[in-house]
């Protein structure tokens, strides 16, 4: 099945534009078209184009993401090469997940401490407008 550049942008969730874009740099090298030049997707291409959300999604440079690209183009010559270009890409991920975390656990300290605040009153001392308006203070 066929699907036409504005379908595809829909399922993907991308825009038109950015799908040109992606093809134009090298991302989307099978790409057929029809007799009039249009771009026509078919459901591998879906699978494809979501590999390369995915990677970018997840913070991967178009660079990294090209290399990726070329290297499969090549052939199953490349697989390990690959694997690794993905396995480097997993860790970095894993540990931005491990400073999200902490920074989850640093926000919900904030949270309860401002739950604390309301049901018992006080100020935010950590609030760097008090250190410029003292009238704060007797809230």
């Amino acid at each position: 099945m066929g699907y036409s550049i504005k379908i595809m942008s829909q399922r993907v969730g991308l825009t038109e534009y950015t799908l040109r874009y992606y093809e134009k740099e090298g991302l989307l090298p099978y790409i057929e078209r029809d007799k009039n030049g249009n771009r026509i997707f078919s459901d591998q291409d879906f699978d494809w184009i979501s590999l390369i959300c995915c990677l970018r999604d997840t913070g991967m440079p178009i660079s990294d993401i090209k290399r990726y690209v070329a290297l499969c183009r090549v052939g199953d010559a490349t697989i390990n090469a690959r694997k690794q270009i993905l396995i480097e890409h997993k860790c970095t991920i894993e540990q931005n997940i491990k400073q999200l975390k902490k920074f989850s656990v640093k926000i919900n300290q904030k949270i309860a401490f401002y739950d604390d605040l309301e049901k018992c009153g006080g100020t935010d001392d950590c609030n760097p407008a008090y250190n410029t308006n003292p009238q704060l203070k007797k809230r």
